[in-house]
């Protein structure tokens, strides 16, 4: 190979970086002294659920909606704790409301959940667990959040994950 082959291929892989992170819609969140405690009343809701996940929906510092992962008591596997507290959360409020709220999902929303929070134009997201830590303890659909978010060219995301994770974690053990 000689060097002009080399320097157009370098070229190309650094062309190809600079044009993904161009489209990349998911940023890190900054946390603040207010999101290990809603983190913490996610994980609280996982302790009750079917499978350990709980999720919580803020707007104004206020909880707006709460979640639990109730896929076997209502034999609905789309039952996951985001999906149920957007479900609680759309009946009280307008979907626009969704655009000033932060979701906290004991777990990383898995790609169906991410969907669902796209879709539904919730611009926050803070998570426990990863999608990484998941997978050693339950079946995981091995697509982070952020990768859904960064494939979405139409919404910006705020993501932070890792927050109290050792807590959410936890609850697989028992």
């Amino acid at each position: 190979m000689d060097r002009r082959t080399l320097l157009t291929g370098g070229t190309l892989l650094v062309a190809a970086a600079l044009s993904r992170d161009a489209h990349a819609r998911s940023k890190a969140a900054v946390l603040t002294h207010e999101d290990s405690h809603f983190m913490q009343i996610a994980i609280d809701q996982a302790k009750k659920a079917d499978y350990p996940f709980g999720a919580v929906i803020v707007r104004d510092g206020q909880v707006k909606a709460l979640g639990q992962n109730s896929s076997k008591r209502n034999a609905d596997p789309t039952a996951h704790a985001e999906m149920v507290a957007i479900r609680a959360f759309l009946s009280g409020h307008e979907p626009d409301e969704f655009k000033t709220a932060t979701l906290y999902a004991s777990g990383e929303p898995c790609p169906m959940c991410m969907g669902a929070i796209i879709w539904c134009g919730i611009r926050r997201v803070v998570y426990a667990a990863s999608i990484a830590e998941l997978a050693k303890k339950i079946g995981q659909i091995d697509i982070t959040c952020r990768q859904m978010a960064d494939a979405t060219p139409f919404a910006d995301i705020d993501i932070a994950g890792g927050l109290l994770s050792a807590n959410a974690m936890q609850l697989f053990d028992k």
